[in-house]
């Protein structure tokens, strides 16, 4: 694969990563926490390419 492609492919992994957990974060705060296990699942998709990725775990509360 091309160098542009795999910037670009970092470049967007990143962001996901970065925005995600900083929404996850500020969930669980709002739920207060509690050590409660939750289910989580990430989609990605590339329309055009009818292309979908699931990744799914669980992510514990802060106590």
């Amino acid at each position: 694969m091309s160098d542009d492609f795999n910037m670009s492919m970092r470049k967007f992994l990143k962001q996901v990563g970065v925005t995600s957990q900083q929404a996850i974060e500020e969930a669980v705060r709002n739920a207060g926490g509690n050590g409660k296990t939750y289910a989580v699942k990430a989609v990605v998709t590339i329309e055009e390419l009818d292309m979908t990725h699931e990744v799914t775990g669980e992510i514990k509360g802060q106590d």
